[in-house]
């Protein structure tokens, strides 16, 4: 098992966890809607990327009665 050789003082150790720290999110405006969403992710309340809608909406599916 690893053992120091000498003591590591408090400055050193807090510089060095100096970069650990969380960085908040940075949200954008959806092109759509104006809603906020995450760069780079599809808008969670329109389903849209860019100017492309990509996924579906729950209510536009349609099941037919004898598909199931």
């Amino acid at each position: 098992m690893a053992v120091q050789q000498n003591k590591v003082s408090k400055s050193r150790r807090n510089n060095r966890r100096s970069h650990d720290s969380l960085v908040a999110a940075n949200p954008n405006e959806c092109d759509n809607c104006g809603e906020l969403k995450r760069p780079h992710h599809v808008c969670p309340s329109c389903n849209h990327y860019a100017t492309r809608e990509v996924i579906v909406a729950k209510t536009d599916i349609d099941l037919d009665e004898d598909a199931a």
